[in-house]
């Protein structure tokens, strides 16, 4: 057993230590520049377009081509026998190397932002979160012979956990762990996120819990300063995104109507149905579009333009929460960082120059606009939700 687990244990530890020197060599202060704007592989040079087709490229591979891949599978088979008490295959492969960027490009971020204590503590929850919630437990449960579910994801992120059919396979499901996860999932989407969004706003999900968000500040990091900040970026971000959870929000009442009624309102399309959102959203856009563009668009194209999840806990957000950004405009210098480093593209200079506090449902409360702010200018707070909006 050990023997099998050498080589992808130094595969990934040699990959580790490549991020380690390039990242963690030179650590700085989270309000420099860095010649970032100066850095190819930063500012859409011919390095960062060379790394952004490749990143896409393993992705194609990995959702479609996966037998290309079957070398790389099999150097898991030994991490995966220890883990789940099986064979790899392609998404072991790719929760492995999501984890380990996580991980190694988190500590890069501890080191970077170590001058704030609310990074410190909100990328070790990102860690946490994605090592536990997504990684190990999932894996045990498999090794248990229990449903691989993941407790950091659920509807309408992970929409298909409440669709009728995965709900009757769960419920099933010999050992009684399946009705638990559907309990969870439901208590989750339906009564967690209500109440943690009024108290926290969606940072509570989309900058410490949410894998998508902990791989877009942890190894997306050094892109998030690419976000488009333009009129018609906001203007699309908000057509899409609200598109799109309608439209998952439809097909799940769809398919449970078209249950009910014994598959009488859709026949045989309701899977294809489903079928055609998991691929054009759930692994088009937020995996190939969302992960492989980093390079070109900045790290949260996904989450803006895309995350059904986002645009649900955006609009408690806005307009059902105690989370505001406070400004203090007497203090601007009107340095830019704060908008630059937004990885949702809000021009958070504007609201600072006007002393206005920042409500926005697009806001994930990463709350790197207060960090790279030299004059404490800016301030992530709770209270009242009826004085939120005064400045």
């Amino acid at each position: 057993m050990f023997e099998k687990m050498l080589f992808p244990l130094a595969l990934l530890l040699t990959a580790m230590a490549s991020i380690s020197y390039f990242y963690l060599a030179r650590p700085m202060a989270a309000s420099a520049n860095n010649g970032i704007w100066q850095n190819g592989l930063t500012a859409r040079g011919l390095a960062g377009y060379a790394l952004g087709f490749f990143i896409t490229g393993f992705y194609v591979l990995l959702y479609w081509f996966a037998e290309h891949l079957q070398p790389l599978i099999r150097a898991m088979d030994g991490l995966s026998s220890f883990l789940r008490a099986g064979p790899a295959d392609q998404w072991f492969l790719y929760g492995t190397l999501y984890t380990f960027a996580i991980l190694v490009m988190g500590v890069r971020a501890i080191i970077r932002y170590r001058h704030s204590a609310y990074q410190i503590w909100r990328t070790a929850i990102i860690m946490f979160s994605q090592l536990f919630l997504a990684y190990l437990i999932p894996s045990l449960l498999k090794s248990l012979n229990q449903p691989e579910f993941y407790f950091s994801y659920f509807w309408p992120l992970k929409p298909e956990y409440l669709f009728p059919g995965t709900v009757a396979a769960l419920v099933n499901h010999p050992g009684g762990m399946g009705l638990f996860f559907v309990f969870w999932a439901a208590v989750l989407t339906f009564v967690a996120t209500p109440i943690l969004t009024y108290f926290f706003g969606k940072r509570w999900y989309c900058s410490w819990v949410c894998g998508c968000g902990g791989l877009a500040n942890t190894l997306g990091d050094p892109w998030r300063q690419l976000s488009s900040k333009s009129l018609r970026s906001w203007q699309w971000e908000r057509y899409t995104i609200h598109s799109i959870l309608i439209i998952i929000s439809a097909l799940t009442v769809t398919l449970w109507l078209n249950s009910f009624l014994g598959g009488e309102l859709l026949g045989q399309i309701s899977g294809p149905f489903a079928r055609g959102y998991g691929f054009f959203i759930g692994a088009l856009f937020s995996g190939v579009i969302g992960v492989g563009f980093y390079p070109f668009f900045g790290t949260r194209l996904w989450c803006r333009f895309g995350c059904p999840m986002a645009a649900y806990l955006g609009l408690l957000q806005r307009f059902f929460s105690r989370f505001r950004i406070t400004t203090n405009g007497g203090q601007c210098i009107s340095c830019g960082n704060c908008s630059t480093y937004c990885e949702m593209g809000i021009d958070v200079r504007a609201y600072a120059q006007r002393g206005e506090n920042i409500v926005r449902a697009s806001c994930v409360g990463c709350g790197i606009c207060a960090t790279v702010c030299p004059r404490g200018v800016l301030k992530l707070e709770n209270g009242p939700a009826r004085e939120r909006w005064k400045t």
